[in-house]
Formats: C-alpha cells, sequence, structure tokens
C-alpha cells in the first residue's frame, strides 16, 4: 500500500548564517503547524538554540543529528514511525552536500523547499573559499535570503547578478532594520530611451539575465552586442545563437548565456566564429524555450575579433 508523502522542507546555509533564526518563527506559525505533526532534523549546533518547550506547544519534535553517519535511511525509518510526522523541516549542515541527504530520505518523503540563508557580510569569503559548497545551496535553492544587508552589501550581491546561477529561485534582501526587498529590485538597468542598445562586453551577462526574465521590457527594441556562435540541430529550422561564455564564481559555473538569433546569415556562420550583432528583439514561441522568449531578428551580423577575455563575469 502507497504510503502518504510527507513534505520536506530543507532550509541551507553556513554555520551562524540565521538559520535558526529563519525556521523558529516558522514552526510557531499556526499556518505552518496547524493540524501537523512537524519533525524537526538539526544537523549542525549554532549559537542560537530552540525553545524545546514552545516547539512542543505546535506538535514539533526537535530531533538533532550528531554527524553525517546519522543521515541514514534506516535512521529516518525510525524517527518516522516514531513520531509519525506529516511534514519534515530539516536545519542543514552547511558543510554537507545537498545530494547527500537524498538517499537517506524513504521514497515517499518529498523534497517539497530548499532555502538558503546566506549572511550578507561574510558571502563574498566563503564564495571565495568555498566556492563549491556556496554555489550548490544557490544553485539548488528555490527561495534564497541573503540576510543582514546593508546598503553597500545589497548593491554589491546585485552586481555579481546572482540571478545568472539561479533563475528560478526567489532572492531576497533582508537588512538590519527589518527592510525586505527583492534581489530584483525590478529598475531597468539600461537606458531603453536610446535607438540602440549598445551593450559592452562587461554589459552582456546583465543584460542577458534581464531579458530572459523581463523579455516584454525589451521586445521591439534594437540590440548591439559582440558575442559567439553555436550552431546546432536542436535550434529550430533557420536559427542559431550568439552570446557569451559567463562564470559566477568557479570553472565548474561556466555556461553558454546565447540567445536565439534569426536571420538569413545562419547558412555561413559556423560554431566558435566571433560576431557583432545588430538585432530586434521580439517575442516568439519556441518549442526550445518551452513557449514564448525572446529572439533576436538581425539586421546586420558582421565577423569580428574575440574580446581579450572571452568569458564574462559575475
Amino acid at each position: 500500500m502507497a504510503q502518504e508523502p510527507i513534505l520536506v522542507y530543507m532550509i541551507c546555509g553556513f554555520l551562524d548564517a540565521g538559520k535558526t533564526n529563519f525556521i523558529a518563527p516558522m514552526l510557531t506559525s499556526k499556518d505552518f503547524t496547524e493540524d501537523e505533526q512537524t519533525l524537526l532534523l538539526i544537523c549542525e549546533e549554532g549559537e542560537e538554540e530552540y525553545n524545546t518547550s514552545t516547539l512542543g506547544e505546535y506538535n514539533v519534535v526537535p530531533i538533532a543529528l550528531h554527524g553525517k553517519e546519522e543521515l541514514t535511511l534506516s535512521k529516518m525509518q525510525a524517527l518516522e514511525a516514531k513520531y509519525h510526522p506529516t511534514q519534515i523541516v530539516i536545519e542543514y549542515n552547511g558543510m554537507w552536500q545537498i545530494a547527500e541527504a537524498f538517499p537517506a530520505f524513504p521514497k515517499h518523503w518529498d523534497l517539497y523547499q530548499i532555502v538558503t540563508i546566506v549572511e550578507s557580510p561574510t558571502f563574498n569569503s566563503y564564495a571565495k573559499n568555498m566556492a563549491s559548497l556556496m554555489m550548490e545551496k544557490l544553485r539548488e535553492a528555490d527561495l534564497i535570503v541573503f540576510n543582514r544587508c546593508t546598503d553597500e552589501l545589497a548593491d554589491t550581491l546585485r552586481q555579481r547578478n546572482l540571478k545568472m546561477l539561479n533563475r528560478r529561485a526567489e532572492m531576497y534582501l533582508e537588512y538590519a532594520d527589518d527592510r525586505v526587498e527583492n534581489y530584483d529590485n525590478g529598475l531597468c538597468p539600461f537606458d531603453l530611451s536610446l535607438p540602440v542598445l549598445e551593450l559592452s562586453d562587461d554589459d552582456y551577462g546583465f543584460w542577458y539575465t534581464d531579458c530572459m526574465d523581463n523579455p516584454q521590457r525589451y521586445e521591439g527594441k534594437m540590440v548591439k552586442f559582440r558575442g559567439i556562435v553555436a550552431q546546432s540541430p536542436k535550434f529550430p529550422r533557420g536559427m542559431y545563437a550568439a552570446g557569451r561564455f559567463g562564470m559566477v564564481c568557479c570553472a565548474e559555473d561556466t555556461a553558454f548565456l546565447g540567445m536565439l538569433c534569426s536571420g538569413p546569415e545562419y547558412k555561413q556562420l559556423k560554431t566558435k566564429d566571433w560576431v557583432e550583432i545588430t538585432a530586434t528583439v521580439q517575442i516568439k514561441n519556441v518549442k526550445l524555450m518551452g513557449g514564448d522568449g525572446p529572439v533576436l531578428c538581425s539586421t546586420q551580423v558582421t565577423l569580428c575579433a574575440p574580446p581579450n577575455d572571452p568569458l564574462i563575469y559575475f
């Protein structure tokens, strides 16, 4: 007999990033815990502690796991059999890879949401010294909260253009004075009053992200940039891609940020050709993009030399 699914909420972040302060009010909210039996799995011990008596009032059972060796399928099955949870919250250890938890989940445990909490003042340090762990937490998250922000830190985080790493996730900036802002503040980063939006080599990545997230903002707009060509049989007939390779943090986070292009030049262009392209952005329904999305309809395309550094960085 099939078992009822149990929703799992995984809260990630490095030690003292603020995971406990994020989880505690969630577990004492009737909207979250009413009519639920919640199992809280604590995978690391930080400075903040839970009030166990308060958690008990909301039918929350906290269980500490003392090391990765306790994160096993048999252990999780035993905890489920003992406490009969209807939902599970995991305060995950920031030094563990997220994928390491999956073999411990019974089949009916449904990973519903991954939340990553980032302490803004330490972000650059962790991104530099623990790039793989940090970027995995950001890449896999459904919700990302940068806490303890200042205006200066918020500007720095936005300049990193972390939406490049995970365009799917909701991202928020949380300030010390309790202000909360969307990471994407909704403002266009470019002057759209210009007849042609000429993108520098450094601007392309920011424009690509904004155009993919807000294609209607650029519909009918003429853009000009330098990019590398990609041809593929997967592209719609008569189309190719042009764009740049971008690196968010390290080599493993390098990806091709290409825009589909339409124009008669597609027959002459080859993969790895560098071109300067002037084109108009149009919204078209393309199966490869899963529906409506931006397509560049070229007006002028010429071969050109590559930039000194072919990569763009965030």
